[in-house]
C-alpha cells in the first residue's frame, strides 16, 4: 500500500523546516515572510506529489474543522430541503461545510448520527429532533459546542433555536376559513407530543372556540402513504358536515389531497383546504391550495447568525437566543368564498 505524503516528506525533500512547510499549505506564507521563489517551491512539490491536509490533524492543531452537522427527521420533505439548501448556501459564504443526516423519526438512528457527528469533530451543530432525545441535546449544550435547534425545541432544555409562531398560523388559518364563510371546519394532524404539532393543535382548537365553531380534530398515527390517505378518507366520510380541512404538515396535505381525489370530491366546491407549510407543488395544483408559509430565508438567515456568533464568541455562560418568526398565509383558489 502507498505510503501517504505527509509534511514532513515534503520539507525533507526541500530542505526546508516541517513549519516553514505547514505555513505554506495553511495560506499564511505572507502572514510568515515566507518568499514567493520559495513558496511557489513548496506549492508545486505539493501539486506533483498529490499532499493533501489530514483534516482530522489539522482540526486537533487549530481547534475547528469548519464543520456544521445537520440533522433532521427526513432531508427529502420539502420544507427540511429548502432549509439545508439555504443553510448551505449561508455556510459556504463562510468557509463552512454541511454534514446532512435524517433520523427517519428513529431515535436509535438519532443517537447514532448524533456520535457519526461527535467522532467528526464538528464545529456546531443544527438539528430537529423527534421528541425524546432530550438528554441527546443537554449533552450536546454541555460539550460547550453550539447547538441551535429549528423547526421544534424543547421549553425545559436552555439552549438556542428558531421557530416559527405555529399558534398564530393556524389560528389564522381559522380566521381565513371563517371570514371566507365556512362552518366545519376540521384539524388533521399526527399524534404526537412534539411542541410544534401541540402549538398548531392549541392555534386552531383557541380559534374554533373564539370563532363559536365546533372542533373536529383527526389524529393520525406516523405511517405509509398509503394508510395516511386511508385515515383521511375514513375521516371525511365520517364527519360529513365538514365544509373545510385544515392539514398540519405538508405531507398530509398530500394525503389529504389523494383522499379528496379517492373520494371523488371537488376542491373547493365540495370541501375547502389549506395546508400547514407551502410547496411549490401546492402553486401549480387544480386548484392551487391556501398555505400557511414559513419564512424559509428568515430561518435559515437566524440560524446561521446565530451558530456564527456562537462559533466566534465561545467563552463563557450565554443566554439563548429564542427566536420565533411569523408566519404568512399564502391565500389561492382552494378556500374561495362559499
Amino acid at each position: 500500500m502507498e505510503k501517504k505524503v505527509s509534511i514532513k516528506d515534503i520539507a525533507k525533500l526541500l530542505g526546508i523546516s516541517i513549519s516553514t512547510v505547514s505555513f505554506v499549505v495553511n495560506g499564511k506564507a505572507k502572514e510568515k515572510r515566507i518568499s514567493e521563489p520559495l513558496t511557489k517551491k513548496v506549492l508545486e512539490l505539493v501539486e506533483e506529489l498529490g499532499y493533501k491536509p489530514d483534516a482530522l490533524a489539522k482540526s486537533f492543531r487549530t481547534g475547528k474543522t469548519n464543520i456544521i452537522g445537520f440533522l433532521v427527521d427526513d432531508i427529502s420533505e420539502p420544507f427540511f430541503s429548502s432549509i439545508a439548501r439555504l443553510i448551505d448556501e449561508k455556510a459556504s459564504q463562510k468557509g463552512y461545510k454541511i454534514i446532512y443526516s435524517s433520523t427517519k423519526n428513529n431515535k436509535t438512528k438519532a443517537q447514532e448520527l448524533l456520535q457519526i457527528f461527535q467522532d467528526r469533530h464538528v464545529d456546531g451543530y443544527i438539528i430537529a429532533l423527534p421528541h425524546g432525545l432530550e438528554d441527546e441535546v443537554k449533552l450536546l449544550t454541555k460539550s460547550r459546542k453550539p447547538v441551535v435547534l429549528f423547526d421544534r425545541y424543547f421549553p425545559d432544555i436552555k439552549t438556542d433555536y428558531v421557530i416559527i409562531n405555529n399558534h398564530q398560523g393556524t389560528y389564522s388559518a381559522v380566521q381565513h376559513l371563517k371570514d371566507k364563510g365556512y362552518k366545519n371546519i376540521g384539524f388533521i394532524t399526527i399524534d404526537t407530543i412534539e411542541q410544534q404539532m401541540l402549538d398548531r393543535l392549541s392555534g386552531y382548537e383557541d380559534a374554533v372556540k373564539a370563532e363559536g365553531l365546533n372542533s373536529y380534530v383527526k389524529k393520525l398515527n406516523y405511517a405509509p402513504s398509503n394508510e395516511l390517505i386511508q385515515e383521511v378518507a375514513d375521516y371525511l366520510k365520517e364527519e360529513k358536515k365538514l365544509d373545510a380541512v385544515i392539514c398540519a404538515t405538508n405531507y398530509i396535505t398530500m394525503a389529504s389531497l389523494r383522499a379528496i381525489q379517492k373520494l371523488g370530491l371537488k376542491i373547493p366546491k365540495d370541501i375547502a383546504l389549506l395546508s400547514f407549510d407551502d410547496f411549490e407543488l401546492l402553486e401549480f395544483s387544480a386548484p392551487p391550495i391556501t398555505a400557511v408559509a414559513q419564512p424559509l430565508e428568515k430561518i435559515a438567515e437566524n440560524i446561521m447568525k446565530i451558530l456564527l456568533n456562537r462559533l466566534d464568541n465561545q467563552k463563557g455562560d450565554h443566554e439563548p437566543y429564542e427566536v420565533i418568526l411569523p408566519t404568512v398565509l399564502n391565500i389561492r383558489d382552494s378556500t374561495v368564498v362559499k
